[in-house]
C-alpha cells in the first residue's frame, strides 16, 4: 500500500475529558512528559485533525495542520485523538505505519484507529458519514464492511485517568527520553540536558524511576527529588521543595512547595509553599501562596468523581484535584478531595464541591459570581505579556468559545450565582 496521511479525531466522549479538553484537543494532553501529537510526530507522516470548531483556528497556528479533509490518492490512517501516550501506544502506531491491509482496530466498541483506502474516502468524506463516524463509529457506512480487529489501546475516559496513566507510563516514558534525547547523567539517575542546572545541597532519590531536566529547566538549592520526575524546557523549580514520586512538569513553568503525583501543563505556576498531590494543572494557571489539596479522603476509601451530576468510580484511593486552563487560586486556598475546577475561574477558600468554568468561586464566604469572558481576556493579555507570549486573536477568541461553550455548566452548577 502507498505511503499514508494520518487524521486524528476526537471522538463523541472527548467532553468527558472536560475541564482539560475545553481549550486544547485532545491529542495534547500531557502524560508521562508527553502527548500523542509527540508520537506522532514521531511517524514522520503527514497529518491533520479532526476537532472540535472551536479548535481549529487553534490547531492551525499551534500545530500547523489543518481541520480540513478531503479525499486523497493515498490511504488515511485514522487515529483517536484520546490514545494514553504510552509506549505500547508508540510500539503500535510504530506497526499500524507498516500496515498493508485496510482495516478498523477497536478497544471496548470504541474506534481507535482505521485504515481507510482511497476507494471509502469519497463516501468518508462526506457530512454524514463524518458526523456519523464521531457520534457513533458503528453505524459509519464509510468503514463498517472494513476488516475489524481489537486493538488493546489504553484511552483517556475522565481526567482522572491522566493522573493514573501518569503513574503507569512516566517511567518508562523517560527511558524513551533519555535514549533519544542529548543528556548527562550528573548523580546516579539524574539526567539533565544542556543549560539545565541543579543548585546546591539537591537530594535525589532514583530507586522508582529517573529524574529528567530539559533544556534550560533549574532545580533551587536545599530541594528534595523522588524519581520518576520530568522537568520540561526552561522549568524551574525553586529552593526548599520537594517534588516526587512521578511527576511530569511541562515547560515554561515555575513549581514549589510539595508536588506529588501529578501533571503541570506549560505555563502554570506553582511557585509558594503548599501541597499538590495526584493532580492535573491546565496551562496559564497560578496557585495562590499557601494553596494545598486533599488526595485520601478521611476514610481512607475509594474515591469517586462527580462529572456533571454523574457519579464515576475511580478506582484509587489517591485522586486530588483537576483544574481547567486559565483558572486561579487566592492565598491558602484549600481543595477538598476529588474536586475538579473548570476553566477561567477564580477560587478563594474552601472548595468543596466541583467550580463550573468562568466563576468567581467563594462558597464559604457565601459567594459564587459570574466571571465575564472579556476580564479573563484582558487577565490574558497580561499573562502573556509577563511571558513574552503574543497574544492572538485565535486566543482571545478560544476565551469567548470557552465561555459560550460553558454556559450549562453555570446553570447546572447548584451554586446561587450572582450575574
Amino acid at each position: 500500500m502507498d505511503a499514508m496521511k494520518i487524521v486524528v479525531f476526537e471522538d463523541h466522549l472527548v467532553g468527558q475529558l472536560s475541564p482539560i479538553t475545553i481549550g486544547r484537543p485532545a491529542y495534547a494532553i500531557s502524560c508521562g512528559s508527553y502527548r500523542l501529537v509527540d508520537w506522532i510526530d514521531e511517524l514522520q507522516l503527514p497529518w491533520s485533525g479532526l476537532v472540535r470548531p472551536h479548535l481549529r483556528t487553534l490547531q492551525e497556528q499551534d500545530y500547523g495542520v489543518t481541520h480540513l479533509l478531503q479525499p486523497t490518492d493515498q490511504p488515511i490512517l485514522m487515529l483517536n485523538a484520546r490514545m494514553v501516550p504510552s509506549q505500547e501506544t508508540l510500539k503500535w502506531l510504530c506497526a499500524l505505519k507498516q500496515q498493508q491491509e485496510p482495516m478498523t482496530a477497536w478497544t471496548n466498541q470504541t474506534l481507535v484507529a482505521a485504515l481507510i483506502p482511497p476507494a471509502h474516502q469519497t463516501q468518508l468524506m462526506r457530512g454524514e458519514s463524518i458526523a456519523s463516524l464521531l457520534s457513533n463509529a458503528v453505524q459509519a457506512k464509510a468503514i463498517d464492511d472494513l476488516p475489524r480487529q481489537e486493538a488493546d489501546v489504553a484511552l483517556f475516559e475522565y481526567p482522572h485517568d491522566v493522573i493514573r496513566w501518569n503513574m503507569q507510563i512516566l517511567p518508562e516514558n523517560l527511558q524513551h527520553r533519555i535514549s533519544r534525547g542529548n543528556y548527562e547523567e550528573v548523580v546516579e539517575g539524574v539526567f539533565v540536558a544542556e543549560g539545565a542546572r541543579l543548585g546546591q545541597f539537591v537530594v535525589s532519590e532514583t530507586r522508582d524511576g529517573p529524574i529528567v531536566l530539559d533544556a534550560g529547566a533549574s532545580i533551587g538549592p536545599y530541594t528534595y527529588l523522588s524519581g520518576p520526575i520530568y522537568l520540561g524546557r526552561n522549568a524551574r523549580v525553586i529552593e526548599h521543595s520537594a517534588i516526587k514520586d512521578g511527576v511530569s512538569i511541562a515547560h515554561t513553568t515555575k513549581i514549589g512547595g510539595e508536588v506529588e503525583a501529578s501533571v503541570i501543563e506549560p505555563y502554570t505556576n506553582k511557585q509558594h509553599h503548599g501541597f499538590l498531590g495526584h493532580s492535573y494543572l491546565g496551562s496559564w494557571i497560578n496557585l495562590g501562596a499557601g494553596t494545598c489539596n486533599s488526595d485520601l479522603k478521611n476514610t481512607y476509601g475509594e474515591v469517586k468523581m462527580d462529572y456533571r451530576g454523574r457519579k464515576v468510580a475511580t478506582g484509587m484511593q489517591f485522586v486530588g484535584c483537576i483544574i481547567g486552563d486559565y483558572s486561579k487560586t487566592a492565598i491558602n486556598t484549600s481543595i477538598f478531595t476529588g474536586k475538579s475546577v473548570g476553566a477561567c475561574s477564580m477560587v478563594y477558600g474552601f472548595v468543596t464541591t466541583n467550580v463550573p468554568s468562568f466563576v468567581n468561586y467563594a462558597r464559604s464566604f457565601g459567594q459564587v459570581t459570574e466571571l465575564p469572558a472579556e476580564v479573563m481576556i484582558a487577565t490574558q493579555q497580561r499573562m502573556f505579556a509577563r511571558r513574552n507570549v503574543t497574544q492572538r486573536e485565535c486566543d482571545v477568541q478560544i476565551m469567548r468559545d470557552m465561555y459560550a461553550l460553558t454556559v450549562n455548566e453555570r446553570q447546572l452548577a447548584g451554586e446561587p450565582l450572582s450575574l
